[in-house]
C-alpha cells in the first residue's frame, strides 16, 4: 500500500485502493458545480405550521364528538333509567317527564296534551340507543 498523499483532485479510494471517481453519485472534477446544502427552513416552518393546524382541527373534531358521544350517553342513561311500564317500539318517539317525586318517567303521551315536568322526548333507533329530539329541553 502506498500512503503517500493524492493530490486534491484525485478521487482514490483509501479502503479498495481504486481510483473510482466514475461510481461517485455526485461531480468529482474540479470544474464540477460547488455542493451546497439548500436552505430549507422555511420549507420546514411553512410545513410544519400546516401539520400543526390540521392536527389541531383534528383534535377539535375528535373532542367534539366525544362531548357529543357522552351526552347521547348521558340521555341514553337517562331514558333506560327511567321508570315505564311498557315494551318501546324501535322506530318509535317517547316523552320524558319527572313525576312529583322528581323521577323520571317515560310516556306515550306528547308534552302538548299534558302537564307533567317535561324532560325531553327521544326516539329509539334500530341500535336500541334512545336520541334526543328536537323539542327537548337541557337536562338538569
Amino acid at each position: 500500500m502506498n500512503k503517500k498523499k493524492k493530490p486534491d483532485n484525485i478521487v482514490f479510494n483509501e479502503e479498495t485502493q481504486q481510483y473510482d471517481a466514475s461510481l461517485k453519485p455526485y461531480a468529482t472534477n474540479v470544474g464540477a458545480p460547488a455542493i451546497t446544502a439548500t436552505e430549507n427552513i422555511t420549507w420546514k416552518n411553512k410545513n410544519i405550521l400546516k401539520a400543526n393546524k390540521q392536527i389541531e382541527a383534528k383534535y377539535l373534531e375528535l373532542q367534539a364528538e366525544y362531548k357529543k358521544m357522552m351526552q347521547e350517553l348521558e340521555y341514553n342513561n337517562l331514558v333506560y333509567n327511567a321508570k315505564f311500564n311498557f315494551e318501546p317500539i324501535i322506530g318509535n318517539t317517547y316523552h320524558l317527564y319527572r313525576d312529583k317525586k322528581k323521577q323520571p318517567f317515560l310516556s306515550i303521551i306528547p308534552p302538548n296534551e299534558c302537564n307533567f315536568d317535561f324532560i325531553g322526548s327521544f326516539y329509539l333507533n334500530s341500535e336500541l340507543i334512545w336520541k334526543k329530539t328536537n323539542n327537548t329541553k337541557a337536562i338538569n
